[in-house]
């Protein structure tokens, strides 16, 4: 810039040295500096309006050429445009190429800015929310109006962070048959992406097996508690032959067996298809853990230590006989995994993160490669001892699903032969001090 600057005032000193000189000769200088001076003037200014007129016509073609200060910046600014139509066309190509492939996408693809409007989507999205070329622009939320969508995308789209959370499942925009998973995720200041999946297949096979389990279990319920009336009969009479005595309590013990498992199932099957977070009870933390705390010791007939330990008294809002279920099944896993004699030890306590109850016992632990699935339905750590005991495989996976409905989580923590730690994590919004009742 510097050189052009000194080139520019080069040319115009020899311009006003030349006019000068030629108007000596002539004895007019001044006249004719002033023509030269003029001239040079109009040709700036043609050079400039030249330039203009080329920027107001949308810089079609190349610059104006020219010499000078002005030619320098046409060459500059043709520069420019050459660098900048390499650059949009090498845009256009990764657009159309992005656009391609998310064309051959079998889930749904939809871009949002300002704040939930439609800006761009996908073939398989358009397909599945029944989206036109003309609705760009528009609110999302005016095609898929659920209002469980409507609250989780603008929960997302608040977020200041993308933390995990899971997708949502809510049948199709006017097809009600049709079942669709969604997911939004955030970026930028007011942009975000949502992925949109048919799970219809995986929703009607699941569907099934739920149905499938809750019916099965549910016929079992009949002839079991025929067979454990019959059985309790023979063995109350005192009539059946002495031999009979062993193969009738195996009987028995079986009968409960199955007995337990069909009624955790059936309470997993209701626990499933049921609406979430449908409690309203205000259940008292330090009540419940007394009466698990009884069920617990006449399970183990005195053989177990048993303790509770409560920090702070309040109430959490739920399902009264499903927190049971799950702070009981914590509670007897402890019983049937723990040495005669050993300590039991059942804790609530509450901090800024929420309400924690946990059961810690003294028992053969857990190792480490097992944690991640123990919720998982009749999977065992050790699967003879599992069945000594008497337990069904489900208690975990009862309480997950427990936890899911209340917005909670388990955490877990083990050393092989030394006992474990079970720790139900509950949000603060599902508590109510006693303070402030």
């Amino acid at each position: 810039m510097l050189d052009r600057s000194i080139g520019e005032f080069s040319r115009f000193i020899v311009i006003a040295l030349g006019t000068t000189i030629f108007g000596f000769s002539t004895g007019h200088w001044w006249l004719a500096l002033c023509a030269g001076l003029s001239v040079y003037l109009f040709w700036l200014l043609w050079q400039q309006n030249q330039f203009d007129r080329w920027l107001s016509n949308g810089r079609r073609g190349p610059a104006p050429t020219s010499f000078g200060v002005w030619g320098d910046i046409s060459d500059d600014f043709y520069r420019l445009q050459r660098r900048h139509r390499k650059e949009k066309q090498k845009l256009h190509s990764m657009l159309r190429r992005v656009q391609d492939s998310t064309s051959a996408l079998r889930e749904g693809i939809v871009a949002l800015e300002d704040e939930g409007n439609l800006a761009w989507w996908n073939p398989a999205a358009g397909e599945m929310l029944r989206l036109q070329g003309d609705d760009a622009g528009q609110p999302l939320v005016n095609f898929v109006r659920d209002p469980r969508f409507v609250e989780h995308m603008y929960q997302r789209m608040l977020e200041q962070n993308n933390k995990t959370q899971e997708p949502i499942t809510l049948p199709a925009p006017g097809d009600d048959s049709r079942i669709l998973q969604m997911e939004v995720t955030r970026f930028g200041q007011d942009e975000a992406l949502v992925i949109v999946r048919d799970v219809t297949r995986l929703h009607n096979l699941e569907q099934m097996r739920r149905d499938f389990v809750a019916n099965v279990s549910h016929e079992l319920r009949t002839p079991l508690t025929v067979i454990a009336g019959y059985l309790e009969t023979l063995q109350a009479s005192g009539q059946a032959p002495r031999n009979w005595e062993r193969p009738l309590g195996q009987m028995s013990e079986q009968t409960v067996r199955m007995t337990s498992l069909v009624n955790d199932l059936l309470l997993l099957a209701r626990l499933e298809t049921s609406e979430r977070d449908s409690g309203r009870d205000r259940v008292s933390p330090r009540e419940l853990m007394e009466r698990v705390a009884g069920e617990a010791r006449s399970l183990s007939g005195e053989r177990h230590e048993i303790s509770v330990h409560c920090d702070e008294d309040c109430t959490i809002t739920g399902d009264a006989g499903e927190l049971h279920s799950a702070f009981a099944n914590l509670a007897f896993n402890a019983v049937k995994y723990s040495p005669d004699g050993g300590p039991i030890e059942l804790h609530w306590k509450v901090d800024s993160a929420g309400g924690h109850f946990s059961v810690k016992d003294s028992g053969i632990g857990i190792d480490p490669l097992h944690i991640p699935r123990l919720t998982e339905r009749f999977y065992r750590v050790d699967a003879g001892r599992s069945r000594e005991s008497g337990g069904t495989g489900l208690g975990l996976a009862i309480v997950k699903h427990v936890l899911l409905r209340h917005s909670a989580n388990m955490s877990v923590t083990s050393v092989p032969g030394r006992g474990s730690t079970f720790t139900l994590n509950f949000p603060k919004q599902k508590l109510t001090l006693a303070s402030s009742a």
